[in-house]
């Protein structure tokens, strides 16, 4: 469904977008249950920023907001979903977000606080017969741009437990990427939204950069 090519030096082609040919985007994901999927606006905005510098990628300025039912889900082969509260999927989204990700397609979820048994809850909609695993700290997300050697950056406390990066595998192809007791993503917000530390924001913003090299290139 989606076109993939092999890269150099991390020079991208992409699907055409709503932006025009080759400008890659963060598509994040509008869902249903009442919780906050949009919240912390300024993250997709400095992560693309920060993409375009770091990893030579001709990037969009903004993020763009899709809906599962919508005919543009296939125009953005990354998909990125965050929130504190309850997610629901009806088995229409549940079939179309399966059919999105065995065509191509990546999910990034990351966990903000409150929102991980209804995200385990509703990925077993999409994938039925498979369960999150622990990626092991060797796999190349986390060596792909920079090196990662114990796994993810613990940017945010949340219950203080370590963090983890979990993942459901289809045809031998990472599709869904998990992170969770970390919040990667809070980590790109403008700095005085959290008051995180430059060095929480750095590593948050490398492990951005991997997810998503990772996720164009295999």
């Amino acid at each position: 469904m989606f076109k993939r090519t092999v890269i150099t030096l991390f020079v991208v082609i992409l699907p055409l977008t709503s932006y025009g040919a080759g400008e890659f985007t963060i598509a994040r994901l509008k869902y249903g249950g009442g919780g906050d999927w949009y919240n912390d606006p300024s993250i997709i905005p400095n992560m693309l920023r920060q993409l375009g510098k770091r990893a030579n990628i001709k990037v969009a300025k903004d993020q763009v907001v899709v809906e599962l039912s919508s005919k543009e889900l296939f125009s953005y082969p990354f998909l990125y979903m965050t929130g504190h509260g309850r997610i629901s999927l009806s088995d229409q989204e549940a079939k179309r977000l399966r059919f999105y990700l065995t065509h191509g397609g990546f999910l990034y979820a990351d966990d903000d606080y409150g929102m991980d048994k209804y995200f385990r809850q509703e990925i077993k909609k999409v994938f039925p017969h498979k369960d999150l695993v622990e990626l092991p700290f060797s796999h190349p997300i986390y060596h792909c741009h920079y090196d990662f050697p114990h796994g993810l950056p613990k940017i945010h406390k949340h219950n203080g437990k370590p963090p983890q990066g979990l993942g459901i595998f289809w045809e031998g192809r990472l599709v869904v990427f998990y992170t969770y007791e970390t919040n990667i993503s809070d980590g790109w917000a403008d700095s005085e939204v959290h008051k995180d530390p430059p060095e929480k924001r750095e590593a948050a913003f490398r492990m951005g950069v991997n997810i998503i090299v990772y996720a164009l290139t295999h």
